[in-house]
């Protein structure tokens, strides 16, 4: 019998389906590019088209309410290769990306956050030098905090009800190559086809796939990765104790904008999955104390994973870089048990978390993507040392312990997928 994508999902979520291989790698755009020289088909700067490729699995975030770190917004490019989305925390408007200096080097601009930012010329797709955050004290938070209303139009569907039905209408098993066409967030034509789809109020996520057959995920917020994306490191690190009482209305503002909007989408739509974003942990440990996470994070945590319990999501995902360790039972406390990417240069041991934490701990990621750069003998050795363990224990999603870099080459990821698909008990694929 048939089983659809959705139904595995849950299955391994709940930890029916040992041995089931779901993988859902993301990459870097210019590792996509580097493959295209390399020989891949051009095809495969498609979402779409590489998720049959790599025969990947495609559980959708719902792109078209901006509740999360990621939705379907405008590109602008700025030229010199930079490129700039809507801003990663849900600010409604964002900031209209602009250039603010230059030299033969170096170009510095604001971006979608009101970030400033410095990117090199000849490599702007290296991580850029964080130089300013927009909020810095009561008063610039006061009105950056306008920004953060969850009934501002412009954060949903323009038509709600048309939207939701058409959400609820997608029942086509097999969808045309033309109906699954979905560009590349960062190509030429993102732009025209997000504002075709947002006119006509298609769902954008789940274009060329049904609502039915596939998980639904919720971006629900954050309570450090929001905060210090507005205020900058090492400013938020004093401020939890210049201004306590200034960090905690800032996640009081984030916690009423992520529980209006689940309240306002669960009635409505069907949501198998809750996603969190915090990227608070560096490879030592967390940035802030667990005692700190307790007082500050972990009530208003608890108040949106009740509230996701009381409709039935009982899957809650937080993705973390660096290692994640000492948070974890403060994340399963408070009803968060999906953690990703569980990165191994951290030092993140996923064999030693599972035996750890039993059926308690969805685990995600954990694929260390220093040994898809090494080669096919350090790809074996590293899949080898966990997958079939950790597959046959269920609760488990692999893929690289992040974006796949560029300096992982087409081959070596061929090799590391019909590798994952041996441990599986699955066919190789033939990568034409």
């Amino acid at each position: 019998m048939d089983i659809s994508n959705r139904e595995r999902f849950l299955g391994i979520c709940h930890f029916k389906r040992p041995g089931d291989l779901y993988i859902q790698d993301l990459f870097w755009p210019e590792t996509l590019e580097e493959w295209v020289k390399q020989g891949a088909p051009e095809q495969i700067l498609n979402e779409r088209f590489r998720a049959d490729y790599f025969q990947h699995d495609f559980a959708p975030w719902i792109g078209d309410i901006r509740s999360g770190h990621w939705w379907a917004g405008k590109v602008t490019d700025l030229g010199h290769g930079i490129k700039v989305g809507e801003g990663m925390p849900p600010i409604i408007p964002a900031f209209e990306p602009r250039i603010v200096s230059e030299n033969e080097r170096t170009i510095t601009i604001i971006n979608g956050g009101g970030q400033t930012v410095r990117y090199l010329k000849n490599d702007p797709g290296s991580m850029p030098m964080f130089l300013d955050w927009p909020v810095k004290d009561r008063a610039t938070w006061k009105e950056y905090k306008k920004r953060l209303d969850p009934n501002t139009p412009e954060r949903w569907p323009a038509d709600w009800n048309t939207w939701v039905q058409k959400m609820r209408g997608k029942s086509k098993a097999t969808p045309s190559s033309e109906e699954s066409y979905m560009p590349n967030r960062w190509s030429s034509d993102w732009n025209s086809w997000m504002q075709e789809m947002k006119s006509k109020n298609e769902p954008i996520m789940f274009k060329g796939i049904t609502f039915a057959s596939h998980s639904v995920s919720l971006p629900v917020g954050s309570f450090f990765g929001y905060l210090r994306e507005w205020i900058g490191t090492e400013r938020i690190l004093y401020m939890f104790y210049d201004d306590p009482a200034l960090i905690e209305d800032i996640m009081d503002t984030v916690l009423h904008l992520e529980t209006e909007v689940i309240k306002r989408v669960v009635n409505d739509i069907r949501i198998d999955q809750a996603t969190f974003w915090e990227d608070m942990c560096y490879k030592a440990g967390p940035l802030i104390s667990p005692a700190m996470v307790r007082k500050f994070m972990m009530p208003r945590y608890k108040k949106i994973t009740d509230l996701l319990h009381s409709y039935g999501v009982d899957v809650i995902w937080l993705d973390s870089d660096g290692n994640v360790e000492q948070l974890i039972p403060l994340w399963l406390e408070c009803g968060i048990n999906f953690i990703w990417p569980f990165e191994v240069a951290a030092g993140n041991d996923a064999v030693a978390i599972r035996k750890k934490y039993g059926k308690d701990l969805i685990i995600g990621g954990a694929i260390d993507k220093r040994a898809l750069i090494k080669g096919k003998e350090a790809i074996r050795e590293e899949v080898m040392s966990k997958v079939p363990f950790l597959l046959e224990q269920g609760g488990y999603f692999p893929s690289v312990d992040h974006l796949v870099p560029p300096d992982v080459t087409f081959e070596n990821y061929c090799y590391y997928i019909n590798l994952m698909r041996e441990v599986a008990g699955l066919e190789k694929l033939s990568f034409q």
